[in-house]
């Protein structure tokens, strides 16, 4: 592959709405494809992945309960990171930029403050 996706939300390159729904839809049918396996990926990022990393998920795109140190792995991790990355498509810039472990939280905290009034 020539690209990755990281690399066409970077890009000058208009997306519309249905380009972000069929990149989605990609990503949700292989992740649908490797979780019916009852394999987790772990890593999802918009950039090239590598599975099973020693390192799970880039902080941007980890999921809270891993942020919080829980040491139990469940398909909801890939579906926060794919969350993370169609916001990240919609938006052309990362949801939760965290510069570390603190920051990444406290990104997290604002939102859901936010969400909470309502």
């Amino acid at each position: 592959m020539d690209t990755d996706l990281h690399q066409i939300i970077r890009s000058n390159q208009a997306l519309s709405e249905e380009h972000c729904q069929y990149f989605l839809y990609q990503i949700l049918r292989g992740l649908k494809y490797i979780h019916s396996a009852n394999v987790l990926h772990r890593d999802l990022k918009p950039s090239k992945t590598d599975f099973m990393t020693e390192y799970v998920v880039t902080r941007w795109y980890r999921a809270p309960e891993l942020l919080l140190n829980s040491s139990e792995y469940t398909a909801a991790i890939d579906v926060w990171s794919v969350g993370c990355i169609f916001m990240e498509l919609m938006d052309r810039k990362p949801l939760f930029p965290g510069r570390d472990h603190v920051h990444q939280l406290r990104l997290l905290m604002e939102v859901w403050s936010s969400l909470v009034k309502f």
